[in-house]
């Protein structure tokens, strides 16, 4: 396996790093730097680590050669380097990381997320609205994969917060089997595009055949988790298998925003080439400073999701009539 951390990588532009990962060997894994600097999305560091922690369960050799870069102190600061075979012998001093970032987190079950999210309230020195969403964002990318994901990892995650633009990033990444065959029993799919694709729909869990989900499971996280990003004007990326879709900025986005049931009528890109990732990724973009109001925003979900999924049982069910 061959592992390189671009200079940039973040999601508009995350092909940068996907197009130099390379899982064809599984018996070794070799990580890499850009030699004079590095700025990459979380969702990069927590899919790096999550190879990583998974090599070590198979008692993967590990090589790397760390960078001797400006860049060198937030990779390491951040965790990166905790399951590398070289640390670099550079010292730091590790400042405070609450407003700033949350550094790679393994999470294995509901007690660990329950702690994380906890923690997470003074991480901005933010109001109590602006942290609700990044709280339920995680919490439910996290439950997803300690629910349906079936990962020896658990998951992996990492934020980080920039001032200047008011933007908190997120990454979460497990090893597990995947979406496709997460769905596979009640949603079969022929390939990992598709099964993104019905993720993402309102409605659709991979715990039923029922549209609308249950009590336990409304199929509607990862759909909320996108719908925030582009009531926020941000992106959105979701990885598994061969599949990648991106949801992009749409430069004609009025005020009232319009929330699809099928992903693939927002603005987007989407890829069956990229390398086979075992398991899922998402990073998610979102802005604390905005004046949207979390509860509203809820309720425009809601009130899609709801939507579709009347729409679709309506549909379903609704019969012919002969004369």
């Amino acid at each position: 396996m061959l592992i390189h951390i671009p200079n940039s990588a973040f999601l508009n532009n995350i092909e940068c790093f996907l197009s130099k990962l390379n899982i064809n060997d599984p018996d070794i894994i070799e990580v890499t730097f850009n030699e004079k600097w590095t700025a990459v999305h979380p969702l990069v560091l927590s899919m790096t680590t999550a190879i990583l922690l998974s090599g070590k369960l198979r008692n993967t050799s590990i090589i790397n050669k760390c960078p001797a870069a400006r860049s060198t102190p937030y990779l390491q600061r951040m965790g990166l380097f905790n399951n590398l075979s070289t640390i670099p012998q550079t010292h730091i001093t590790e400042h405070e990381s609450s407003g700033r970032f949350i550094p790679l987190t393994q999470l294995k079950n509901s007690n660990d997320l329950t702690k994380f999210i906890t923690d997470i309230v003074p991480l901005l020195h933010a109001s109590p609205t602006q942290v609700r969403p990044i709280q339920y964002v995680i919490s439910e990318l996290v439950r997803n994969v300690i629910e349906h994901a079936q990962s020896p990892i658990g998951a992996i995650v990492c934020a980080q917060y920039f001032k200047k633009s008011g933007r908190i990033s997120i990454g979460v990444a497990d090893a597990g089997i995947g979406i496709r065959q997460s769905m596979f029993y009640f949603y079969p799919t022929s390939n990992d595009l598709e099964a993104i694709r019905l993720a993402l729909r309102p409605g659709i869990t991979g715990t039923t055949s029922k549209y609308g989900g249950t009590e336990e499971n409304g199929g509607a996280g990862l759909f909320f988790t996108k719908s925030i990003a582009k009531v926020g004007r941000n992106h959105f990326v979701i990885i598994s298998g061969n599949a990648l879709y991106k949801l992009r900025h749409d430069p004609l986005l009025q005020e009232t925003v319009f929330l699809y049931a099928d992903p693939f009528q927002d603005i987007h890109t989407k890829s069956s080439d990229i390398p086979i990732w075992q398991g899922t990724a998402v990073g998610i973009d979102i802005n604390i400073d905005s004046h949207q109001n979390f509860e509203e925003l809820l309720k425009l979900i809601q009130k899609a999701y709801r939507l579709n999924v009347n729409d679709v049982i309506k549909r379903k069910y609704k019969k012919a009539r002969f004369i």
